[in-house]
């Protein structure tokens, strides 16, 4: 990674909302700016392995904080919402600079915005967690879809956006400011082995007798799907991470009714870099398609996430002809540029 600066400019919301350390350094900065909760630069501004004269070896690209917001509300509390961080123009980024960059921000992702490769494309995305790639994220596909948009992206087809991915080209329809996205097909679906189910079982502290389904619901981050009888179980869990290792768990349980959502849902990811997700549209993409195909469901419902971690996210699922929809709006509240 090379050096970089950025000058920041605060939106909508204080940048301090969500956590943050503040740097100064007048020799790369010039003046004091606001930076997400993590790692700070580690000398002097820069990232690890970045040269000592950055200005004379540098790509300046902009870069956008993308807070997301599920569903189809407004959350109470500003630093309820699911912040994201992303970079356009980032053609001449390396795969090393970008992953540098997510593991900096230190957000459940960061995303990467490129010229498409693929004719019928609007754009191309990359998505980093701290510690690797993914092949697709739900509401990083909307917050970046939000921000081309914004920057004035002009998509080929009235109404309807569509992405290029490392998992292929993701369908994103338009309906004023909400985005929905079409859930991609399951490259592993059906029953879970025993011995992957009793791994996530055991990390969640439970007991096998209070799961009442299981099953794959991996559209390539790598889901393993978990259904409990409550919304209140769910919210109770408090996974071992080091016994969970590498699996990619998410957890659903139904609210009773008049309850703040038809379920919630929980998404625990260590391996990434990221115990727990606050709002996770890939996951709720595979537990659709699911829940949908077991008969739990059998139309529209909606999902509440991130209650755990004091986050105030309400995703929308909606079932149309063929498709399954993944619904949320998103804004962007910190604007600037950033040099890599």
């Amino acid at each position: 990674m090379c050096g970089y600066e950025v000058r920041a400019r605060s939106l909508s919301l204080a940048p301090a909302a969500c956590g943050t350390h503040k740097v100064h350094n007048k020799a790369t900065f010039g003046k004091r700016l606001w930076f997400p909760a993590g790692p700070p630069p580690s000398v002097g501004g820069t990232l690890p392995g970045a040269p000592r004269h950055p200005e004379k070896d540098h790509h300046a690209h902009r870069c956008e904080r993308i807070p997301l917001l599920p569903g189809r509300r407004l959350c109470s509390r500003p630093q309820s919402r699911e912040p994201r961080r992303l970079v356009h123009d980032a053609d001449g980024l390396s795969t090393e600079q970008m992953q540098s960059f997510a593991n900096w921000t230190n957000l459940s992702e960061t995303t990467f915005l490129l010229k498409p490769s693929h004719p019928e494309a609007d754009y191309r995305l990359r998505i980093f967690t701290p510690a690797s790639e993914l092949p697709f994220a739900g509401h990083p596909t909307l917050g970046s879809a939000h921000a081309w948009l914004a920057e004035g992206g002009q998509p080929l087809r009235e109404g309807e956006l569509l992405q290029e991915c490392e998992a292929g080209l993701v369908k994103i329809r338009r309906a004023g400011t909400d985005l929905a996205f079409a859930a991609p097909p399951l490259v592993r679906s059906g029953a879970v082995d025993p011995a992957a189910l009793e791994q996530a079982v055991v990390s969640l502290g439970v007991d096998a007798g209070q799961v009442l389904g299981s099953n794959w619901v991996d559209n390539d981050p790598g889901w393993l799907g978990i259904r409990l009888e409550s919304a209140e179980q769910v919210l109770g869990l408090q996974p071992d991470f080091a016994t969970m290792d590498q699996l990619r768990v998410g957890v659903i349980g139904r609210y009773a009714e008049g309850g703040p959502a038809d379920f919630e849902v929980r998404a625990f990811v260590p391996g990434f870099g990221v115990p727990e997700d606050p709002v996770t549209g890939s996951l709720n993409a595979g537990l659709a398609q699911w829940l949908l195909r077991e008969g739990t469901v059998d139309g529209n419902y909606t999902v509440q996430q991130g209650t755990a971690l004091g986050r105030d996210g309400l995703v929308t699922v909606s079932v149309e002809d063929e498709d399954i929809w993944i619904g949320g709006t998103s804004r962007a509240v910190v604007s600037g540029r950033v040099s890599i």
